[in-house]
């Protein structure tokens, strides 16, 4: 306990928020791997109380309020029962005899939770001290994960800091400690958006790390339109808050990711690409698992914005993402619609599971573009005029919709019998038209589709 609360005590003296948060987060320092058992082996049930009252108050140096005194206490009371839960939950795991019981974990540490939004509310923790509310709902949203993974009766030693697929709805059973969760932490936030202090002493300073961890929390329960209302929340106090530029910039990158995320899932791929780009822009060239989680959203953005690929080189630090995007790139490229349905379906787990499948399957109009490109340019040039030489030489723009018809049939795969007719390919040709991915109109009496001239037949290809 002594080296605890020196920690403690020494993160008060020096306003060092991070360090204080420290002493109460349930992973031991890597200096002091033992922290944790001489932490909980140090006092009993009985004496907890007044052990902690005297360490914290003993000694010289440390002028604190009565009232915030009493509440560190009770913060470190609190942190105390958990860990003695969480050093139990981890022996059982280890030893396997019997199923950890991970809820008791979860709610003790959610008595910490309330122990400290108390210390914030009425004994007036300072501001600087936020670190210690990022430690409370970043376990407490592991903690829920846990134990809620455990009562679905999904087996295997898994750690309360293991790694969790963050964006992935959660399917096994209920999510009952992560709903409570998400309850708890928006009670952070609110603390957080409601404080009235000037901003140097402000809990707004929290506002979009909290924000993000409720992010997470709504994207793992499937309750997107929630996380809206955090956004709607957000900028109501926009002119009583500091501008995003100035927060720390994970706290940046991870806010930007999950704008852009609501605003791909809302079909608002310009507003998506926006977003996603700056949290691209502003993420650390190191962390590749944040940079692959902006890409599997940014490219399927930059397919229906911009009509353009991934390369080779964007995708190598990524073997994940090439082995999803490189099938699919390389197919519409081609105009290969058969191979690009073929490209899909091998992919449809995980672009279903990252909610991207609807997306990449309008790509399939790039691919048809691309495949009808082909046609117009294999057709060659029109017979030269009187007095025309070769380099003014008009590209053929009246195209048979048989031509088309040959090249779809090929290209999709379709045997002898499931041929496509000519008034399918006529609908296939009228929507590209339409969409303004092909510029020209269909002459049903001479069975042709003609084309722009200029290099205006297909937009933005050159041709």
């Amino acid at each position: 306990m002594e080296a605890l609360i020196h920690d403690f005590k020494r993160a008060l003296a020096e306003r060092n928020g991070y360090d204080l948060a420290a002493t109460i987060t349930p992973v031991p320092p890597p200096k002091d791997a033992g922290r944790l058992y001489a932490f909980y082996r140090s006092t009993n049930s009985f004496s907890v109380q007044s052990d902690i009252r005297h360490a914290i108050t003993q000694g010289r140096g440390l002028h604190l309020a009565k009232v915030e005194s009493a509440a560190w206490v009770d913060v470190f009371v609190a942190y105390w029962k958990a860990v003695g839960e969480i050093l139990t939950a981890e022996e059982i795991t280890r030893q396997g005899h019997k199923e950890a019981d991970w809820a008791k974990v979860y709610i003790a540490w959610k008595d910490v939770v309330n122990n400290l939004i108390k210390g914030y509310s009425n004994a007036h923790f300072p501001a600087w001290s936020i670190p210690c509310l990022y430690a409370a709902a970043k376990y407490l949203r592991t903690f829920a994960m846990t134990a809620d993974e455990r009562a679905s009766k999904n087996k295997g030693s898994v750690s309360f800091n293991t790694g969790f697929q963050d964006d992935v709805v959660d399917s096994l059973g209920k999510n009952e400690k992560l709903e409570d969760a998400a309850r708890q932490i928006n009670r952070i936030f609110t603390l957080c958006i409601s404080d009235r202090e000037s901003l140097e002493d402000s809990r707004k300073w929290a506002l979009y790390y909290v924000t993000n961890i409720l992010f997470k929390t709504y994207f793992k329960l499937n309750a997107v339109g929630l996380s809206k209302n955090l956004l709607r929340s957000l900028h109501a106090s926009r002119h009583d808050m500091p501008s995003l530029d100035v927060f720390p910039k994970s706290h940046q990158v991870t806010f930007k990711y999950y704008c852009g995320v609501l605003s791909f899932l809302d079909e608002d791929y310009k507003q998506a690409e926006e977003h996603l780009t700056q949290a691209w822009r502003l993420c650390h060239r190191g962390a590749k698992k944040n940079l692959q989680l902006i890409l599997t959203y940014l490219i399927p953005c930059h397919l229906l914005t911009t009509h353009t690929l991934p390369t080779a080189a964007l995708l190598e630090p990524y073997p994940h993402l090439q082995r999803l995007f490189t099938p699919l790139a390389t197919c519409i490229k081609r105009g290969d619609l058969a191979g690009f349905d073929a490209a899909l379906i091998a992919g449809e787990e995980e672009f279903v599971k990252r909610r991207i499948y609807l997306t990449l399957e309008r790509g399939r109009d790039i691919v048809l573009r691309n495949l009808l490109r082909k046609v117009f340019i294999v057709g060659g040039f029109e017979p030269l005029k009187e007095g025309e030489t070769e380099a003014n030489r008009i590209r053929r723009t009246r195209i048979p919709i048989t031509e088309f018809c040959a090249a779809l049939n090929i290209s999709m795969g379709r045997r002898e019998g499931e041929s496509l007719d000519n008034d399918e390919v006529e609908c296939l040709l009228a929507n590209m038209i339409y969409k303004n991915l092909m510029k020209g109109y269909i002459s049903r009496e001479h069975g042709k589709v003609v084309l722009s001239k200029g290099g205006m037949a297909f937009p933005g290809t050159g041709v």
